[in-house]
């Protein structure tokens, strides 16, 4: 039976998601990267993460209010020290690159993350030694199969459900799932609230 996350767990290890890293030269919307892998469990144990959950991309409630709030808010969640803000939905990798592309995430609170060669895990190892925080990025990736919101027990049918996670090294700050078809408890304010 699945167990749903609360304030004071420990985020669950193997929880890994698909994202397609934003590059330059496949800026167009259009444009399809390759795949890449993403290991929660392990980038979330060093960082403090908003992980953002909606039942789909470029769907009404999301764009106009669930991300939009965020998206708005990039600087504030910054000065509150938070590393990711990370979007997930039960669409492909290409969608919700794709969403990130539609909605302008490229700049330095909205980069691209982890090419996961072993330059890239060495300069990681070396910011986390000496306590330099990384840039703040917004992320866009799928809940492949909605495997890890099926695990938690926040799914909408079959598609990831409405919820938004607080996670500082590792551990839960914040879990609230959307028993209504509203963005209350998931959406920015709320989130901000418990920084």
């Amino acid at each position: 039976m699945a167990t749903a996350l609360k304030a004071g767990d420990v985020f669950p290890q193997g929880v890994t998601f698909k994202y397609i890293p934003y590059a330059e030269d496949q800026g167009e919307i259009t444009a399809c990267g390759i795949p890449i892998d993403y290991d929660a469990s392990k980038e979330f144990a060093a960082r403090k993460v908003v992980l953002v959950s909606v039942p789909g991309a470029f769907t009404p409630t999301c764009q106009k209010t669930h991300l939009a709030g965020y998206l708005a808010r990039q600087e504030e969640l910054k000065s509150k020290g938070v590393d990711h803000v990370i979007v997930i939905a039960y669409n492909d990798p290409f969608v919700m690159s794709a969403w990130g592309k539609a909605n302008g995430v490229k700049d330095n609170f909205v980069v691209d993350i982890l090419d996961m060669d072993e330059r890239w895990l060495e300069i990681s190892r070396n910011l986390t030694r000496t306590n330099i925080s990384m840039p703040n990025q917004q992320l866009f990736m799928s809940d492949t199969g909605t495997a890890f919101s099926q695990s938690i027990g926040w799914t909408a049918g079959e598609r990831t459900g409405r919820y938004a996670m607080l996670i500082c090294n590792g551990k839960v700050l914040y879990a609230e799932k959307e028993e209504k078809k509203e963005v209350t408890v998931s959406g920015v304010d709320a989130v901000i609230a418990k920084l």
